[in-house]
């Protein structure tokens, strides 16, 4: 997992037929004693971190098995919760869209000879965004023991 992604992924193949490993995570999940919680959809599965654990930088793993020769091969996701994650998106949506809207009005007011006092704000904004980064890394960081467990419980799953 590297160290710039936000949301890493990951990949690996299972011995075990599709149905097999998520007819084991179906009964692993449901589960009232499991640590994890989630459900199982047709191919596609998603784990959570259980409510006396959970905190804001709890990651959500998804994970989709598939047929592969000899096996299944699963391809995981692990990221924020999807309410964290659109806070994320949106504030770099946001920033990305006002630092161009100020580049803009201030470039061209500089090109017409006009004041572009305007463009104090893009180191401004631009430090935002890289503090946004940098949260959105430290949040990984905190959830980082959490998403070891939730792929180290699918690698053990899907093991025969």
């Amino acid at each position: 997992m590297s160290t710039l992604e936000i949301r890493p992924r990951f990949e690996f193949e299972s011995v075990l037929s599709k149905e097999e490993v998520l007819k084991r995570l179906d009964e692993s999940l449901s589960n009232p004693e499991a640590y994890f919680k989630g459900y199982v959809s047709d191919w596609h599965v998603v784990m959570k971190i259980p409510s006396e654990d959970d905190h804001f930088w709890s990651p959500q793993l998804t994970l989709d098995v598939v047929e592969n020769e000899g096996g299944a091969k699963l391809y995981g996701l692990i990221g924020p919760k999807p309410s964290v994650w659109l806070m994320f998106v949106f504030f770099y949506f946001f920033l990305g869209f006002v630092l161009m809207v100020v580049a803009i009005i201030g470039f061209s007011r500089l090109n017409l000879g006009l004041s572009a006092g305007i463009l104090w704000l893009l180191p401004i904004l631009s430090t935002v965004l890289v503090m946004v980064y940098l949260s959105a890394n430290f949040g990984k960081k905190l959830g980082r023991d959490q998403m070891e467990k939730l792929v180290l419980f699918v690698k053990e799953i899907s093991e025969s």
